[in-house]
Protein backbone atom coordinates (compact mmCIF):
# COMPACT_ATOMS: atom_id res chain seq x y z
CA UNK A 1 0.00 0.00 0.00
CA UNK A 2 1.28 3.10 -1.00
CA UNK A 3 0.86 6.37 1.10
CA UNK A 4 1.37 10.01 0.99
CA UNK A 5 2.88 12.50 3.49
CA UNK A 6 4.99 15.28 4.12
CA UNK A 7 8.99 14.30 3.71
CA UNK A 8 10.81 14.42 6.90
CA UNK A 9 14.98 15.23 7.27
CA UNK A 10 15.39 11.59 7.55
CA UNK A 11 13.82 10.75 3.80
CA UNK A 12 16.93 13.26 2.60
CA UNK A 13 18.99 10.04 1.39
CA UNK A 14 16.66 8.68 -0.05
CA UNK A 15 14.92 11.78 -2.31
CA UNK A 16 18.84 12.60 -3.34
CA UNK A 17 19.14 8.67 -4.38
CA UNK A 18 15.44 9.05 -6.62
CA UNK A 19 16.01 12.55 -7.72
CA UNK A 20 20.02 12.01 -8.82
CA UNK A 21 19.42 9.11 -10.67
CA UNK A 22 17.05 10.98 -12.88
CA UNK A 23 19.28 13.80 -12.83
CA UNK A 24 22.54 11.53 -13.82
CA UNK A 25 20.03 10.70 -17.45
CA UNK A 26 19.65 14.80 -17.77
CA UNK A 27 16.06 14.47 -16.95
CA UNK A 28 15.82 16.48 -13.82
CA UNK A 29 18.03 19.01 -12.02
CA UNK A 30 20.68 17.22 -9.46
CA UNK A 31 20.42 18.03 -6.18
CA UNK A 32 22.70 18.20 -3.05
CA UNK A 33 22.32 17.66 -0.01
CA UNK A 34 22.23 21.48 1.56
CA UNK A 35 19.77 21.84 -0.87
CA UNK A 36 17.24 19.45 0.01
CA UNK A 37 17.40 20.09 4.00
CA UNK A 38 16.66 23.97 2.53
CA UNK A 39 13.61 22.89 0.81
CA UNK A 40 12.09 19.57 2.60
CA UNK A 41 8.77 21.16 3.33
CA UNK A 42 8.72 21.99 -0.11
CA UNK A 43 8.44 17.85 -1.08
CA UNK A 44 5.54 14.83 -0.12
CA UNK A 45 6.94 11.55 -0.75
CA UNK A 46 5.25 8.25 -1.61
CA UNK A 47 6.28 5.61 0.83
CA UNK A 48 5.62 1.77 1.15
CA UNK A 49 5.91 -0.66 3.73
CA UNK A 50 8.70 -3.22 3.06
CA UNK A 51 7.29 -6.78 2.89
CA UNK A 52 6.86 -8.24 6.13
CA UNK A 53 8.88 -5.82 7.75
CA UNK A 54 7.41 -2.35 9.74
CA UNK A 55 9.65 -0.29 7.44
CA UNK A 56 9.31 1.71 4.74
CA UNK A 57 10.85 2.70 1.79
CA UNK A 58 10.55 6.00 -0.39
CA UNK A 59 9.03 5.19 -4.30
CA UNK A 60 8.20 8.70 -5.06
CA UNK A 61 8.27 12.37 -4.37
CA UNK A 62 7.00 15.60 -5.85
CA UNK A 63 7.77 19.33 -4.35
CA UNK A 64 5.60 22.39 -4.82
CA UNK A 65 7.53 25.73 -4.63
CA UNK A 66 5.97 28.74 -4.63
CA UNK A 67 7.02 31.71 -6.83
CA UNK A 68 4.01 34.20 -6.47
CA UNK A 69 1.13 34.85 -3.98
CA UNK A 70 -0.92 33.17 -6.69
CA UNK A 71 1.51 30.83 -8.97
CA UNK A 72 3.92 27.37 -7.74
CA UNK A 73 6.01 25.16 -9.74
CA UNK A 74 5.76 21.54 -9.58
CA UNK A 75 9.22 20.09 -9.52
CA UNK A 76 11.37 16.93 -8.73
CA UNK A 77 8.67 15.05 -9.49
CA UNK A 78 10.12 11.34 -9.53
CA UNK A 79 8.39 7.41 -9.22
CA UNK A 80 10.99 4.59 -8.85
CA UNK A 81 11.25 3.45 -12.60
CA UNK A 82 9.34 0.25 -12.31
CA UNK A 83 6.25 1.50 -10.26
CA UNK A 84 5.74 4.09 -12.47
CA UNK A 85 2.52 2.56 -13.97
CA UNK A 86 0.83 2.38 -10.55
CA UNK A 87 -0.76 6.06 -9.90
CA UNK A 88 1.91 7.10 -7.47
CA UNK A 89 2.53 9.97 -9.78
CA UNK A 90 -0.78 11.01 -10.00
CA UNK A 91 -1.35 10.44 -6.38
CA UNK A 92 1.77 12.94 -5.12
CA UNK A 93 0.62 15.69 -7.87
CA UNK A 94 -3.20 15.29 -6.48
CA UNK A 95 -1.70 16.17 -2.49
CA UNK A 96 0.54 18.85 -4.23
CA UNK A 97 -2.35 20.31 -6.16
CA UNK A 98 -4.57 20.35 -2.88
CA UNK A 99 -1.96 21.99 -0.83
CA UNK A 100 -1.79 24.76 -3.58
CA UNK A 101 -5.06 25.14 -3.33
CA UNK A 102 -5.44 25.10 0.57
CA UNK A 103 -2.79 28.66 -0.34
CA UNK A 104 -5.16 29.59 -2.66
CA UNK A 105 -2.59 29.94 -5.44
CA UNK A 106 -4.18 30.37 -8.96
CA UNK A 107 -2.30 28.38 -11.29
CA UNK A 108 1.03 26.30 -10.95
CA UNK A 109 3.06 25.28 -13.87
CA UNK A 110 6.28 22.28 -14.48
CA UNK A 111 8.78 22.14 -16.66
CA UNK A 112 8.75 18.32 -17.90
CA UNK A 113 9.86 16.00 -20.42
CA UNK A 114 6.54 14.04 -20.28
CA UNK A 115 4.15 16.29 -21.09
CA UNK A 116 1.39 13.66 -21.95
CA UNK A 117 1.34 12.75 -17.83
CA UNK A 118 0.80 16.95 -17.12
CA UNK A 119 -2.00 16.47 -20.10
CA UNK A 120 -3.93 13.91 -18.21
CA UNK A 121 -3.48 15.91 -15.00
CA UNK A 122 -5.35 19.23 -16.70
CA UNK A 123 -2.02 21.16 -17.69
CA UNK A 124 -1.68 22.74 -20.88
CA UNK A 125 1.44 23.12 -22.72
CA UNK A 126 2.73 26.59 -22.94
CA UNK A 127 5.41 29.12 -24.46
CA UNK A 128 8.24 29.57 -21.45
CA UNK A 129 8.23 33.38 -21.71
CA UNK A 130 4.16 32.90 -20.53
CA UNK A 131 5.77 31.50 -17.16
CA UNK A 132 7.48 33.86 -14.47
CA UNK A 133 11.02 34.63 -15.28
CA UNK A 134 12.58 31.08 -13.67
CA UNK A 135 15.84 32.15 -15.19
CA UNK A 136 16.94 34.21 -12.40
CA UNK A 137 17.20 31.43 -9.99
CA UNK A 138 16.60 27.88 -11.05
CA UNK A 139 17.82 28.37 -14.74
CA UNK A 140 20.95 29.85 -14.58
CA UNK A 141 22.80 26.92 -12.64
CA UNK A 142 20.82 24.44 -14.98
CA UNK A 143 23.47 22.46 -17.66
CA UNK A 144 20.68 23.02 -20.16
CA UNK A 145 20.34 26.47 -19.70
CA UNK A 146 21.51 27.67 -22.85
CA UNK A 147 19.35 24.75 -24.81
CA UNK A 148 16.65 23.92 -22.83
CA UNK A 149 14.60 21.49 -23.99
CA UNK A 150 11.57 20.95 -21.45
CA UNK A 151 8.28 21.54 -22.26
CA UNK A 152 6.51 24.51 -20.25
CA UNK A 153 3.02 23.27 -18.55
CA UNK A 154 0.91 25.31 -16.85
CA UNK A 155 -2.93 24.56 -14.98
CA UNK A 156 -5.25 27.23 -13.52
CA UNK A 157 -6.95 25.77 -10.12
CA UNK A 158 -9.16 28.96 -9.69
CA UNK A 159 -11.95 30.23 -12.65
CA UNK A 160 -12.11 33.95 -13.63
CA UNK A 161 -9.37 36.64 -14.13
CA UNK A 162 -6.14 36.22 -12.40
CA UNK A 163 -5.12 38.79 -9.32
CA UNK A 164 -2.52 41.20 -10.70
CA UNK A 165 -0.59 40.23 -7.33
CA UNK A 166 2.68 40.30 -8.87
CA UNK A 167 4.36 41.45 -12.18
CA UNK A 168 5.60 37.61 -12.36
CA UNK A 169 2.09 36.14 -12.32
CA UNK A 170 0.94 34.21 -14.54
CA UNK A 171 -1.84 35.09 -16.73
CA UNK A 172 -2.29 33.31 -20.48
CA UNK A 173 -2.40 35.91 -22.97
CA UNK A 174 -1.83 38.55 -20.73
CA UNK A 175 1.57 38.11 -19.25
CA UNK A 176 4.29 40.71 -20.12
CA UNK A 177 7.09 39.72 -21.65
CA UNK A 178 9.73 39.03 -19.91
CA UNK A 179 13.70 39.31 -20.81
CA UNK A 180 15.45 35.99 -21.25
CA UNK A 181 18.81 35.49 -21.18
CA UNK A 182 20.34 34.09 -24.53
CA UNK A 183 23.80 34.22 -25.86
Amino acid sequence: MTTIRPAKLTDIRELLSLINAYASQGIMLPRTEFEMAESIRDFVVATEVVANEEDERLVGCGALHFYTAASGEVRSLAVEPGLKTRGIGRRIMDELEREAQAHGLYSLFAFTYVPGFFRKMGYVEVDRDELPLKAWKDCLRCPKFESCDEIAMLKRLQPGPAPALHPLFVQLGETPQLPILRK
